[in-house]
């Protein structure tokens, strides 16, 4: 399948960066630790397919998802860049790295690890789909109707950020038929080639009360990114950038100037 032309936010100069977000999230997700990080940077917030301002597609599988960022810094003229990479867009930048190690100064990842998770989030599509967005008008209604599969008032709030209301009518900014379909896609991690890995500088950042990167996961990352280290932020869970931005900031910066 074609590459996307992904939207994407940039600020700064310097060497390039790229953000991937996680499923169901967007660039502008990253907007102040952008800003934050574009004192050294060269910063672009990218758009996964089917998310944010990027184009719909009919096909989400972590292939597709490289492949768009291969045609991002082709049709920009950049060279290796350094990744930040959230969940699902964490995985999108290990398998470029691995797939494209020309493509990659250094690498971090954040709460996840090289494995394929149980589809969990399959639950918040099915939800997002079934709200009736015939008669919305407002934010709130539709928080209404998700509050009684997505019980956290923080995930609902993510989500909705998801929500576009225009000419008085209600609608998704994401493809959720995609999403549903490709949910094992997303959910999983493709087989890598026996030998194949990632020579260089990787950081692996989770969050201490988050499930995504546990002890069980350490041979896989080890094996398939021989420089990692893994560093875990206090009192964070998945969405760690978020919970805790300063923490999180103090890690990468550090890392990405390469000390």
């Amino acid at each position: 399948m074609a590459a996307v032309e992904l939207a994407a936010a940039e600020q700064g100069s310097g060497p390039p960066l790229l953000i991937l977000h996680g499923l169901f999230g967007s660039g502008r997700n990253w907007s102040s630790l952008a800003q934050r990080l574009a004192g050294a940077h060269r910063v672009f917030a990218l758009d996964a397919r089917n998310h944010g301002a990027s184009p719909w597609a009919d096909s989400m599988t972590y292939a597709d998802m490289t492949e768009d960022v291969q045609a991002f810094r082709a049709a920009r003229g950049l060279g290796r860049a350094a990744m930040i990479g959230h969940s699902m867009g964490g995985k999108t930048a290990m398998l470029l790295a691995l797939h494209h190690a020309d493509a990659v100064e250094r690498l971090v990842v954040v709460d996840v690890a090289p494995v394929a998770y149980p589809p969990v989030l399959a639950a918040y599509v099915q939800a997002m789909l079934a709200v009736d967005l015939t008669s919305v008008s407002r934010r709130a209604e539709v928080d209404a109707q998700l509050a009684g599969a997505i019980t956290d008032p923080g995930e609902r709030a993510f989500l909705l950020q998801n929500l576009v209301l225009e000419g008085g009518r209600a609608r998704w900014r994401i493809n959720l038929p995609v999403l549903e379909r490709f949910m094992p896609d997303i959910s999983g991690f493709p087989a890598v080639a026996a030998g194949r890995s990632f020579a260089g500088p990787a950081l692996f950042v989770a969050g201490e009360r988050s499930s995504y990167v546990r002890p069980e996961h350490r041979p896989a990352i080890e094996r398939l990114f021989p420089k990692a280290r893994i560093v875990h932020v206090p009192e964070a869970g998945h969405w760690l950038h978020a919970e805790r931005p300063d923490a999180f900031l103090a890690l990468a910066a550090r890392f990405l100037a390469g000390t």
